[in-house]
């Protein structure tokens, strides 16, 4: 077995939580972090760590050859809105994105992970070493949703589908039967502080991996912030993709949501086929 393992890391919780549980597994971590978006904790942590900007790719693959790495993840998000301001593309990122239809996520990242694979370095997904942080199917907290909720929830998974498949944002809040907020360039924390605003006390939140997502590159993760971030907005549902959502810090996220009385589930097309609507 490699003993090795590559992280390209950006912001959020899970880079950390990965990297802690690739440590404890007895793996050498070797990260690159994106600039302004990766946490500084990581730097101490991993084996070997070099900072990067957004399409310094040359650079990527130069410090993953020279530790012998040929197998990486990528994990955490990349504020679209640097997009805008803060990217520094070497000649392998602009011969890439010329031959782009769109600039669109997924887009990019198949582009990103195909020069990779070429340079032999394979993306791996993450569930292959943690394939607990995956949401499961079900109910997590006390708090059942109401038969209003579970309205919501449907037209928020649908809603989330389809701005999904644009390649908009994977993200959508709910408030008595109408969608008060949609991802976009501005990512979910700010969604749901929209949504909250709008909704003036109550309201769904649903998360979902966007239709026939290659889910190595991108993969919607929720953690204990999400819940901290929905309490102080006043939204108290919590709906996720089962199976394709990545959990941190569950029992945490848990012990917060029971505590601010928010229901959390894992959801999928099957549980919502055996729920009956009105």
């Amino acid at each position: 077995m490699n003993k090795k393992i590559g992280l390209i890391a950006g912001n959020g919780d899970f880079p950390l939580a990965f990297l802690k549980k690739a440590k404890k597994e007895g793996l050498d971590v070797f990260v690159a972090g994106f600039k302004n978006e990766a946490s500084p904790e990581i730097e101490q942590v991993a084996d070997k760590f070099i900072w990067i900007y957004v399409g310094q790719i040359k650079k990527i693959i130069n410090f993953f050859k020279k530790n012998l790495v040929d197998e990486v993840v990528l994990l955490g998000g990349v504020k679209k809105t640097r997009l805008f301001f803060d990217v520094r593309p070497d000649i392998l990122a602009l011969k890439a994105v010329a031959k782009l239809k769109t600039t669109h996520d997924d887009n990019v990242l198949r582009a990103f992970s195909s020069i990779m694979e070429n340079h032999g370095i394979k993306v791996c997904s993450s569930s292959k070493l943690v394939p607990e942080f995956l949401s499961k199917r079900g109910l997590w907290t006390k708090k059942n949703p109401s038969k209003e909720d579970l309205n919501d929830i449907k037209l928020g998974y649908e809603a989330a589908k389809a701005i999904g498949f644009l390649d908009i944002g994977q993200t959508v809040v709910v408030s008595g039967g109408s969608i008060v907020a949609v991802e976009a360039v501005e990512g979910t924390d700010e969604a749901i502080k929209r949504g909250g605003t709008l909704s003036h006390g109550g309201g769904v939140v649903v998360k979902t991996s966007k239709p026939n997502q290659d889910l190595r590159l991108d993969i919607p993760a929720i953690g204990p912030e999400t819940i901290i971030q929905m309490k102080k907005f006043g939204l108290d549902v919590l709906a996720v993709e089962a199976e394709k959502t990545n959990v941190i810090n569950l029992d945490e996220l848990i012990s917060l949501a029971d505590e601010n009385k928010i229901s959390v589930l894992g959801i999928d097309d099957l549980f919502l086929k055996e729920l009956k609507f009105e």
